[in-house]
């Protein structure tokens, strides 16, 4: 089949696909269909993503990201220097005989939102590595100091621990409100704090309690996508809204569509690092007070800083309560324990533990009674200040190696708090085929077009996590990622004075 006449077929079934499905996913859907039907015939050729970029007003790292899970699924194939094409190896009976409208495979029940929700996964099952952003070291973890309280608990029959929990574990809640006060000003009760089993069962259980289908919530954008894709599956409206320096820049009040929740992450915004400003914080509160909508604050990563300043929490600051505080041992323990906690206003406290236990039951009463006397014993204000000097030195090291070699190329912000570093490209590089390549090299890059919603504002860069190995091991790495960006960067140069015909001042814009 010719590439033209196929681009043509995709074009009318993604134009045809429900407009309320997300692009991708429709993108997806559409060229599952044509195969499937037998539309594409093995051995068709696809057209390559950069023509179909142009043909249908999508990011090259869509496209990318929908040809990569067709090819994990086994509906197309790629051969060096012959493009992308149907799979031959898929019989042509299959297609004749495919159920219309929905997903073969591992698929065959699957939901639009099941469709949705697989499409935009974002999570990287390699979890090690110098680049993997928001990953500590685990190895500078005190796991002897652990397993010494999780024995003290399972030593003796402590039946309460074998059981439910309304809203938590008791004395962790405590030590947590103690805990609080000190490290985040924040006044609150420990009825105030739930215990849930990660930050996406807190989002999910925020969507839950306080939105309905089709309401809106206003995301950063750039923005943490897992946020994004649990809100979104609970079928909600996301609104990307633009970061500067400054933290999200809030649009002027619109009572005709306002938000009903606002998800920010202030003291150290996700990926960029900028730390809202504190005219943005009051500017925040009073929209949301106005508008009658909740903010949640995402307080992923603020405890391990390399300034001596405190960053004041949204949830100590605000006079009426219209936030909601998260936080997350993952950054600050190891990320298998998958314990967080949501702290709420008064007056929902009580409604957010009913739902809690009528949603997802409590549970892991031994881990949580091994984490209050963790806090209670001064054993998680020791690792972190032991982790805080570890890890700034690692990202020296990283900002080193990088801005020595890259020079003007790159730009950063942010890199008060983290475990991470952006570093946006200067000029046009292709951030999503850099990764692939960097992945070729054996180490995981994340693209950081990949975290904006809004591709008219995407920018092309790095996000570069630190944390999890050591000053050597980042230096070495950086260097294999420095010559591996220059020679992309050599290379896509040279395709541009090799088009003809093209406006060099526009191709040299980043």
């Amino acid at each position: 089949m010719d590439k033209s006449l196929c681009m043509e077929l995709i074009r009318q079934r993604f134009e045809g696909e429900p407009s309320g499905s997300r692009k991708q996913t429709a993108l997806y859907l559409a060229i599952r269909r044509l195969i499937l039907d037998g539309e594409l015939r093995p051995g068709s050729p696809l057209p390559p993503t950069r023509q179909l970029t142009s043909e249908l007003g999508l990011s090259r790292s869509t496209l990318v990201r929908v040809y990569e899970q067709l090819l994990v699924e086994g509906y197309l194939q790629s051969r060096g220097g012959s493009g992308t094409m149907v799979s031959e190896a898929l019989p042509v009976a299959a297609a004749s005989h495919a159920p219309r409208g929905r997903l073969s495979g591992h698929g065959t029940s699957l939901s639009r939102r099941g469709v949705d929700i697989a499409q935009h996964a974002n999570s990287n099952p390699i979890q090690g590595g110098a680049f993997v952003p928001g990953m500590p070291d685990v190895g500078l973890f005190p796991f002897e100091t652990w397993r010494r309280l999780l024995s003290k608990h399972l030593r003796f029959e402590q039946r309460h621990l074998a059981r439910y929990s309304h809203g938590g574990y008791g004395p962790l809640k405590a030590v947590l409100a103690d805990y609080l006060r000190a490290a985040r000003m924040m006044a609150c009760s420990p009825r105030q704090i739930l215990i849930l089993n990660g930050s996406h069962q807190a989002i999910d259980l925020c969507a839950r309690m306080l939105c309905d289908d089709g309401d809106r919530v206003w995301m950063e954008d750039p923005g943490y996508w897992g946020a994004s894709n649990v809100l979104r599956a609970n079928g909600l409206r996301i609104d990307p809204i633009p970061v500067d320096d400054q933290g999200i820049s809030l649009p002027a009040p619109d009572s005709a569509s306002p938000p009903r929740l606002i998800f920010v992450t202030p003291s150290s915004q996700y990926p960029t690092g900028v730390v809202m400003s504190l005219s943005r914080r009051m500017q925040l509160l009073e929209l949301a007070t106005t508008h009658n909508a909740w903010v949640i604050e995402d307080d992923y990563d603020n405890e391990i800083r390399y300034h001596p300043y405190t960053i004041g929490s949204l949830f100590g600051q605000a006079r009426s309560p219209r936030v909601i505080h998260l936080g997350t041992f993952s950054k600050t323990m190891f990320p298998g324990l998958r314990l967080a906690y949501l702290v709420v206003p008064e007056h929902l406290a009580e409604a957010f533990a009913i739902g809690n236990a009528e949603l997802y039951r409590e549970g892991r009463m031994i881990e949580q009674a091994a984490l209050a006397d963790f806090i209670d014993e001064g054993h998680l204000s020791s690792h972190l200040r032991r982790v805080r000097i570890i890890y700034q030195e690692r990202r020296n090291a990283l900002r080193r190696a990088i801005e020595s070699r890259l020079g003007n190329l790159v730009s950063t912000t942010g890199g008060l708090a983290g475990l991470h570093l952006p570093y946006f490209f200067n000029q046009p590089l292709d951030d999503v085929a850099l990764s692939q390549e960097v992945l070729d090299a054996g180490m995981v890059l994340r693209p950081l077009s990949m975290y904006y919603a809004d591709a008219r504002r995407s920018r092309s860069g790095m996000l570069l996590g630190f944390a999890a190995v050591d000053a050597a091991s980042i230096e070495a790495a950086a260097d294999r990622l420095c010559r591996i960006v220059e020679r992309r960067l050599a290379r896509e140069q040279c395709e541009v004075r090799q088009r003809p015909g093209l406006d060099r001042a526009s191709a040299e814009r980043p």
